[in-house]
């Protein structure tokens, strides 16, 4: 544990923010997989659900919770998915 006042407090909020990150994270895993599954499912809203999940991924980027090229590789799989589906 850090004694300087300022580091003490970049460790505390070093952990609000990875426990925030954490949950963008998992919700954006979540909506890509509820995108895929609705995809294989052929379900008629699949394209409403991609949508979710390219917004998701969107967002994440603009945090900075994952890297914008990380970001168009998943929109581009997505898309590209629901194109062939």
């Amino acid at each position: 544990m850090p004694n300087i006042k300022s580091a003490k407090k970049r460790v505390l909020v070093a952990k609000v923010n990875n426990e925030r990150n954490k949950a963008y994270r998992s919700a954006l895993r979540t909506a890509i997989k509820k995108a895929d599954a609705a995809i294989d499912a052929k379900a008629p809203d699949a394209g409403e659900t991609v949508k979710a999940a390219v917004k998701k991924i969107d967002q994440a980027a603009v945090k900075g919770i994952i890297h914008k090229n990380n970001a168009a590789r998943k929109k581009s799989q997505l898309t590209n998915k629901l194109n062939k589906a």
